[in-house]
């Protein structure tokens, strides 16, 4: 039989160390197993958390929080679900859970675990992410989400009663969902105390997190013994798989990190042995740039750069794009993955050698002031720095080849990134919360304090909204609908809005469209050409009506990839489209909204979008040169993304979707609309005007 400490017989000795963490002398990580001999059993042996198995078990049984610090590519991800499945922890219909914080990490961790599992993805092994649901109820044992599906989920069940066991993985992220999770299972774990939650990280900072989860309360049995599991935290760290890495710095920086990047993967295919190559750079944008000048390279400079596979790696890549990076590299070729910070912990890629390092991450950065969120190109930490070079050391000793000079790494360079929670628009998670019953939102226990100016914006926009009453709490019907549905609150109110206008059928298509990075196609060299395929779909009202034209095509095509190509439409994005599409409608039809059509009166699509986005408005600067705006709200100065197709038509009243800050504010997504609609709209939000709207 396996070699797990099973609860009754005899424990693994262990000796408390002075860090509070314990030290185990593990079982041999030569022990026989009841799997046979399978490869994949001799490939998970290999893994180093294998030998913490015991250990594992022991203190998920002995500890109500155990967290684990383990280098990325120590296997705790895959094993430690199956470790807990294997010791019975999803028996009597109990599910095991694992979070993640990217839905790409969602998707290749569970269908690793179940292959390793020898079972079909979506039975005992499942996952769910946001819009796609692969699990089933009473069969699925071992369940992988991302943390806001876990975050939804409570809506149903707040005490997530299902769940025996709650893995938090990737915690170091802290992203905004893992922060109010892990206030949440703090709080619901004094509700059941049976819960057990594993917190596992690269490179958290395993104190901290500790304190956070320390409760005095010990529960005791009759004669004042301890009963059930211990309330303090364990720690345990589990070495990864590591090699040698060396690390070159350059001596000056550089003015382009794109282009550097593109330079140093090509003198590294020119002068190193053969193994694969891993880039780090900031976005779908610079990736598929760097994409397209390797293949460009490639073909002008044959015999250098052949033998290259090119393959990007981000979040919104289909399956088909993402299996090709899981693949063996073939025979006599060497594989460049050019990659958003993914690949920094959620996701391990065998047969890397060489690492290049940007520098540079993209970031969200809220300003509650201005009200403008921004993704930023920022500059990395240095733990992101250790988490990229480690890449490098899985399979042999590698290089890490960092785009920015030493000085820079040792005096410059943040140790930490800052939480999510901290630099964030909070309005979804305030809705969430009260959606959870949490009323008091500033008591809420968070593992690191939000802004006081994040959390008053947030309350006015959802108090403007109708969403909150008075007394701050959640409107009914109104605010329950909003909170039910898993969409920005303007873009769920403006959905509900379409309900009563008519225009239901349009306002979902264009919400679906609205929740993919972009329908069109990156126009790296051939700007004109997509130029001129907006304006074959470009509506007079706005990038709204234009996507509706766009979404009716595409049917018409027959939901036709050749279509697709021939216009600059991302056929990826157009199919996510689809299937959002279809689990909105679904929603609505859950919340009674009546699925209808308005046929051409785009007018009613206009108002609906005004009743979400009121807040959003904008006025043409009447002397203004080069289409200068002022927001309503605040009199900023905004201008109309050129990606829009009201780029140089600029209306007099329009409303923006997102404001995007580079050399200037800029407006994405933009409707023309009546200022009149306004008054109608939140008649509240702008009766104080001292001059009134006129048009």
């Amino acid at each position: 039989m396996s070699q797990f400490w099973k609860p009754g017989s005899e424990k693994p000795r262990l000796l408390d160390d002075e860090e509070g963490g314990v030290l185990f002398y593990s079982a041999s990580a030569s022990s026989s197993s009841g799997f046979g001999y399978s490869n994949i059993e001799k490939q998970r042996q290999r893994l180093p958390v294998y030998k913490y198995r015991t250990a594992i078990l022991y203190l998920v049984e002995t500890h109500a929080t155990t967290i684990i610090v383990g280098e990325t590519g120590s296997g705790k991800t895959t094993q430690i679900p199956q470790y807990l499945k294997e010791a019975g922890w999803a028996d009597g219909g109990r599910v095991i859970a694992c979070t993640q914080p990217r839905r790409l990490a969602v998707q290749a961790v569970a269908s690793r675990v179940a292959e390793e599992m020898g079972v079909k993805l979506g039975e005992e092994v499942g996952y769910t992410i946001r819009f796609e649901d692969l699990s089933k109820t009473g069969v699925t044992m071992v369940k992988f989400l991302t943390d806001g599906v876990l975050l939804r989920e409570m809506m149903d069940d707040p005490l997530l009663t299902k769940y025996s066991v709650i893995m938090v993985d990737e915690a170091h992220e802290r992203s905004l969902s893992t922060d109010i999770l892990l206030g949440l299972l703090k709080k619901i774990q004094r509700r059941r105390p049976e819960l057990r939650l594993i917190i596992s990280s690269a490179t958290i900072e395993a104190k901290s997190m500790s304190t956070f989860f320390q409760t005095s309360r010990k529960r005791r049995g009759l004669e004042g013994e301890e009963s059930g599991p211990r309330t303090d935290p364990a720690i345990l760290s589990v070495e990864g798989r590591g090699f040698n890495v060396q690390i070159h710095h350059i001596e000056e920086p550089v003015p382009d990190y794109l282009q550097a990047a593109v330079s140093t993967v090509l003198s590294i295919h020119e002068q190193e042995p053969m193994g694969d190559i891993l880039v780090f750079l900031t976005g779908e944008n610079d990736i598929d740039a760097a994409v397209q000048l390797l293949n460009e390279e490639a073909q002008n400079n044959g015999k250098h750069s052949s033998g290259l596979v090119v393959l990007p790696l981000y979040s919104g890549l289909s399956r088909a794009d993402q299996d090709l990076i899981f693949s063996p590299t073939p025979r006599g070729k060497r594989k460049v993955v050019i990659s958003t910070n993914i690949a920094e912990t959620s996701l391990t890629l065998e047969g890397i050698v060489y690492v290049v390092d940007s520098g540079f991450s993209k970031q969200r950065f809220y300003n509650p002031i201005s009200d403008i969120e921004n993704l930023v190109v920022a500059p990395i930490s240095k733990a992101s720095a250790r988490q990229r070079a480690g890449r490098a050391g899985r399979v042999r000793p590698g290089k890490c080849y960092r785009l920015y000079t030493e000085e820079y790494f040792v005096n410059e360079m943040s140790a930490h990134a800052i939480p999510e929670m901290q630099r964030s628009n909070l309005v979804s998670c305030v809705i969430q919360l009260k959606a959870l019953g949490i009323d008091n939102i500033l008591g809420f226990d968070w593992p690191a304090s939000p802004s006081p100016e994040a959390m008053i914006r947030a309350l006015e926009v959802l108090y403007s909204l109708g969403v909150l009453d008075d007394d701050a709490k959640l409107t009914s019907p109104l605010g329950f609908q909003v909170a039910e549905i898993p969409l920005d609150p303007m873009i769920s109110k403006t959905i509900l809005s379409s309900n009563q206008l008519g225009c239901s059928e349009e306002i979902i298509t264009i919400a679906a469209i609205l929740s993919v990075q972009s329908i069109w196609v990156s126009a790296r060299g051939a700007q004109r050409e997509l130029d001129e395929a907006k304006m074959r779909f470009a509506a007079a009202e706005g990038d709204h009506v234009t996507y509706l034209s766009v979404y009716k095509g595409f049917i018409q095509s027959g939901k036709s990839s050749q279509w697709c190509y021939k216009n600059f439409i991302n056929y990826h994005a157009m199919k996510k489209v689809i299937e959002i599409r279809e689990q909105l409608r679904r929603i609505a039809q859950r919340l009674g909204i009546v699925l209808k059509s308005c046929e051409r009166d785009m007018e009613v699509v206009r108002k609906a979008v005004t009743a979400g986005f009121f807040a959003n408005a904008c006025c043409l600067e009447a002397h203004s040169q080069g289409g200068m705006y002022k927001t309503i709200r605040s009199a900023q100065e905004v201008y109309i993304h050129p990606s829009s197709v009201l780029f140089r038509v600029n209306p007099k009243w329009i409303i923006y979707n997102s404001l995007v800050s580079t050399d200037r504010q800029y407006m994405r997504n933009v409707i023309s609309i009546d200022p009149s609609w306004l008054m109608e709209a939140a008649p509240h939000f702008y009766r104080q005007q001292r001059n009134p709207i006129a048009s």
